[in-house]
């Protein structure tokens, strides 16, 4: 059911992405506009923090971060047009599926969930021509033990 209502307000705001769009041509002078790697960058610390809740079974904690890298995901969509919203859209079975697993304190789907929203990632990453931008299943607690730093392909 929250998915469901995700998906509305998500719709609802892909019609509002082409006004949001459009005020990001010519912002005001008090509004706010987050950077897209700044959006990014939250949403692959939300991807780590989910991460490390689910590792600890901390379901609570884990469908927080599940909501908050949600939202951090409709926000690109909505102040960047060149994301696509279906982009985002693409991402819900995986969604769905880690907040399913979470529902269930189930640490076996929640792993296989979170493989799976990784690659949905990665797959956006490379339809917006960024492939060298690689988000993995952390290793461990450090800090950007989620991201892949040395390079896919070799000169």
């Amino acid at each position: 059911m929250r998915v469901r209502g995700w998906m509305l307000a998500l719709a609802g705001l892909g019609a509002a992405s082409a006004v949001a769009a459009q005020d990001l041509k010519s912002p005001s002078a008090d509004q706010y506009v987050p950077r897209l790697g700044d959006i990014m960058s939250a949403a692959q610390t939300r991807h780590h923090k989910l991460w490390m809740a689910g590792k600890a079974q901390n379901w609570e904690l884990a469908a927080y971060e599940l909501r908050q890298l949600k939202a951090n995901l409709v926000e690109a969509a909505v102040f960047y047009s060149g994301i696509p919203v279906g982009n985002v859209t693409t991402l819900e079975p995986s969604l769905q599926s880690m907040s399913d697993a979470i529902d269930a304190k189930d640490s076996r789907k929640f792993a296989k969930g979170l493989g799976e929203l990784t690659e949905g990632c990665n797959a956006c990453h490379r339809s917006l021509k960024r492939s060298f931008v690689v988000i993995k299943v952390p290793s461990d607690e450090k800090p950007f033990a989620n991201q892949q730093f040395a390079p896919t392909t070799r000169p």
